[in-house]
């Protein structure tokens, strides 16, 4: 955005008030399409994933595929067996632990910058993610929420404006929504999902961060006992 970016000076001593436009990669563009493709479910746990397979499907030389399948091996999200090929992680009682400390320490993170800020667009954007969950709370188990709710907190750890967590929170954003994925027949009420996150927004709202801080431990073993 204009309004965001930084004035630099130019060589020519011409002011510069926006940045120069970044091209995405072709490796990072096949990295994103994997990345989606495992989140969604189209690549379960499990799964082996084959060079000459997805570069037909995708249209592209080997080349940048095997840089893109490297960066997601670099994420943990693909592991490499020896003399086996590629596979989707698949994710033990550890591994979903391990996940929940890192994306708890994420989120708490996140919300004591959006306390801090204090901006009132961060309350209405989340306000407005938890509205979105109520439209779905007839089917609590359903992909609609389990979307609605993982927006939910991509907004959180957005408006904290920090490029560091939201970076964190990129990484693991895949493994979380298959998670999400897994815990969707464990709901047994749509109301009691969305006021969970409610009660997080008013907490915000208020700026309490010790209140939301707690609900925001809570949410999260709530989430993990429902896995394990």
């Amino acid at each position: 955005m204009v309004t965001m970016a930084m004035e630099r000076t130019r060589s020519d001593g011409r002011r510069r008030v926006l940045e120069p436009i970044e091209q995405e990669s072709t490796p990072a563009i096949i990295a994103r399409k994997l990345h989606d493709a495992i989140a969604n479910g189209n690549f379960p746990s499990g799964s082996q994933l084959t060079e000459a397979g997805l570069a037909v499907d995708l249209g592209v030389s080997r080349g940048p595929l095997r840089e893109a399948m490297q960066r997601l091996t670099a994420e943990g999200l693909l592991v490499s067996h020896r003399n086996r090929g590629l596979f989707v992680v698949s994710m033990d009682d550890d591994d979903i632990r391990d996940m929940y400390i890192a994306r708890t320490a994420v989120e708490r993170a996140a919300i004591e910058q959006v306390i801090e800020h204090d901006d009132p667009a961060a309350v209405q954007a989340l306000t407005d993610a938890v509205a979105l969950m109520r439209r779905h709370t007839d089917d609590p188990n359903g992909e609609d929420m389990a979307e609605a709710d993982m927006q939910f907190h991509q907004t959180l750890v957005e408006y904290a404006r920090s490029q560091r967590l939201s970076r964190l929170h990129g990484t693991i954003l895949v493994e979380t929504k298959m998670c999400l994925r897994a815990m969707r027949g464990t709901y047994s009420s749509g109301k009691e999902r969305t006021d969970e996150h409610q009660a997080l927004v008013d907490a915000i709202a208020a700026g309490d961060a010790k209140a939301a801080d707690e609900l925001m431990i809570e949410h999260m073993r709530d989430g993990l006992r429902r896995l394990l």
